[in-house]
């Protein structure tokens, strides 16, 4: 009989895309169920997942608000425990945030087994609570900071989840930046008002000296803007949402520009696309520019801090990636040098393995 195993996730898209991988990974030999939040299920495909729909309220500062956030906390995880009952969970996966709270409590009391998932360079504060407790926790590195050293042996390390699309992509034979410089601009689930101004701006200037296509990742509310941006200064582009085909894009792509999540980085580096990180300087623990500082110490990419970023500087770094054939050649072979061992299949039998053995 098949095991039942609860992914629990976050609202963030950086949180859902991992939680949809592992589902693909051990749907076969599990029976696998998914928890989200009201964010998180707009990247969730209601037909394809079972999905649960838990909203953990969020730690506030507010110290007024903190008896209602217990009392919620508290119901959520009588809900969670008769959940988890109702569902005969087995096993229980945290890809972190703190919507996964309650559950990590549940299953605590229930004493089902619990494995952490955690992509980024720094240990998630949801998944710090729970290190001691958990059986295994998934990780890219053992370098990952505000980690116990007295527990690093519960990391079982894996090559970065990538969705499946990604190992059969056929990358557009006319990449050649010689030829075409096809900028990709990703700004994550989270938008960003960087992406839509002072990079256009140095996209105008790059358009007078170089053949350039753009590919960009903009929301709803930007779209009309933006279309009208590159009509205007006679700029071929291709627009899309967080929910576009982001593979399709970048297997057209030479250059990118983007945030700096986890799955975002991996995907780019998977595929060899050269790319400049701009880390969300909002992000928790700053964990989006230890995830680019670890690929960049790899020699895989380029990182411009947001607060440094103009016109000026952004535009004659993109001049001299561009114009500096030998870097961009040495980040591509730096990429695929480190990408090796990183296969759908190797991945499935280490998560399957580890899991069967715990």
């Amino acid at each position: 009989m098949k095991k039942n195993i609860l992914i629990s996730t976050g609202g963030s898209g950086g949180h859902v895309i991992p939680a949809t991988i592992l589902c693909e990974h051990l749907k076969d030999e599990f029976n696998i169920f998914i928890t989200t939040d009201i964010r998180g299920i707009q990247f969730l495909d209601k037909n394809k997942y079972n999905i649960k729909i838990i909203n953990a309220p969020k730690v506030s500062k507010n110290i007024l608000l903190l008896p209602i956030k217990i009392f919620l906390l508290f119901s959520l995880t009588f809900k969670s425990f008769f959940f988890l009952k109702k569902k005969k969970i087995d096993i229980l996966i945290s890809t972190g945030g703190y919507m996964s709270l309650p559950l990590c409590i549940a299953s605590k009391i229930f004493n089902i087994k619990l494995f952490l998932f955690e992509p980024n360079m720094v240990l998630g504060r949801s998944n710090k609570i729970f290190i001691k407790s958990c059986i295994k926790i998934f990780c890219y590195s053992n370098m990952i900071k505000n980690f116990p050293e007295n527990l690093k042996n519960k990391i079982s390390i894996i090559p970065a989840l990538l969705r499946k699309e990604f190992y059969s992509i056929k990358m557009t034979e006319d990449k050649d930046k010689d030829k075409n410089i096809n900028l990709l601009i990703i700004g994550g689930s989270q938008g960003a008002k960087l992406f839509d101004t002072i990079i256009n701006e140095s996209i105008i200037k790059l358009s007078k000296k170089y053949r350039i296509k753009i590919f960009q990742q903009t929301s709803f509310k930007k779209y009309k803007y933006l279309k009208n941006f590159y009509l205007k200064n006679n700029i071929e582009n291709e627009l899309f949402d967080f929910s576009g085909d982001l593979s399709k894009f970048m297997s057209k792509s030479n250059i990118c520009i983007t945030r700096a999540g986890a799955s975002t980085l991996a995907e780019l580096i998977y595929l060899n696309i050269p790319h400049i990180a701009v880390p969300l300087p909002t992000a928790k623990d700053n964990h989006q520019f230890e995830n680019a500082l670890f690929y960049q110490q790899h020699g895989c990419n380029w990182i411009m801090n947001e607060d440094e970023i103009n016109i000026i500087n952004l535009t004659d770094k993109l001049v001299n990636i561009i114009e500096n054939k030998e870097g961009y050649l040495d980040k591509k072979k730096n990429m695929k040098n480190f990408n090796y061992q990183n296969t759908w299949n190797g991945i499935n039998q280490k998560i399957i393995t580890t899991i069967n053995e715990n």
